[in-house]
């Protein structure tokens, strides 16, 4: 099988490739089979030949936001890495291919005087993983920049490359139409407004500072858990558990975060194997050492379980498993 992916995709395929060296959790065993696409042709090429040669496939983009098993990947990893992008300042667009660096276009955003990206200063990966997953923060989200995603859809092993409008990506709390359907992004159009680049400068560098005093340096896969949406139940029920009121601003938010969720059950350093909640932001699940993939299904199964018992909210994962 190798000789005939080269065949079709060139000698840049590798066999075994350790999937921990590819993903920010540093966490996972091999991909049978593994190839770095430059761009969103050599996206469609790939994934046409996995399908063509009935070998199962996953498109993986910065590496943050997941989670390989300890066994690998039994199949086709692509890793999307590319750097076409272009901007058209006049209409306030930019066009990207989807594994281009997110940190690159938000820069690029701010130098071309073009506002609306300044909160995903610091944010990791790539466009098309942002898009997929709907990243947000601060209360913004990618959505919210989005005027069109050109995406392959694969569905029963039909193959076919489609464009979206924003509407139809169908937006939701990190979640779109692609991370519910298994689209893969290809490119995306941007579209942003005009701003003062010293306001949008100031802004940017403002968040980068906020970050830096919270987000965790060890390895992770960023948020492990998504922040819980604000009902009068969820209010009710949390009250009933905890014998506690919401703080007031999370209420005004609508999110009540996870992580302080997981430090009302007193999970902060919580540690199992390699896997450890973070002392600096409950919400991170960090690789404090030789954690394995196997540690970290285990503490995310803990902190799920105490959090449900002990105020009644059931978590769920933001980040996604491979390989499993």
């Amino acid at each position: 099988m190798i000789d005939k992916l080269k065949e079709k995709l060139g000698e840049g395929v590798l066999e075994n490739e350790p999937l921990a060296s590819h993903c920010t959790f540093k966490i996972g065993g091999p991909a049978k089979y593994f190839f770095i696409a430059k761009n969103s042709d050599e996206v469609v090429n790939a994934t046409k030949v996995a399908m063509k040669l009935g070998i199962k496939f996953f498109v993986l983009s910065g590496g943050s936001n997941v989670l390989f098993a300890d066994t690998g990947f039994d199949g086709l990893v692509v890793k999307v890495n590319s750097s076409w992008f272009m901007v058209h300042g006049a209409d306030c667009k930019i066009e990207t291919d989807a594994g281009v660096k997110l940190a690159e276009v938000v820069k690029a955003a701010a130098e071309n005087g073009l506002s609306g990206l300044e909160w995903a200063a610091g944010i990791p990966g790539t466009v098309g993983g942002a898009v997929r997953g709907n990243a947000g923060a601060y209360g913004h989200a990618m959505g919210e920049s989005v005027e069109s995603v050109e995406a392959i859809k694969v569905s029963s092993f039909k193959f076919q490359v489609s464009s979206y409008n924003k509407e139809e990506c169908r937006f939701g709390y990190r979640d779109s139409i692609f991370k519910r359907e298994g689209g893969i992004i290809l490119k995306v159009v941007l579209k942003l407004a005009t701003g003062d680049k010293k306001k949008i400068k100031e802004e940017m560098n403002k968040i980068l500072k906020a970050r830096d005093g919270k987000i965790p340096t060890d390895s992770s896969a960023g948020s492990f858990f998504k922040n819980v949406e604000v009902t009068d139940e969820i209010v009710k029920t949390i009250k009933e558990y905890t014998h506690e009121d919401i703080p007031a601003d999370f209420i005004s938010r609508g999110k009540i975060p996870a992580a302080w969720l997981i430090e009302q059950c007193d999970l902060k350093g919580k540690q199992v194997g390699g896997a450890k909640v973070s002392e600096k932001h409950a919400n991170f699940i960090v690789n404090a050492g030789g954690a394995t993939a196997g540690d970290v299904v285990a503490l995310a199964s803990l902190v799920k379980t105490k959090v449900r018992n002990e105020t009644g909210v059931q978590l769920n994962e933001e980040i996604e498993y491979v390989g499993f």
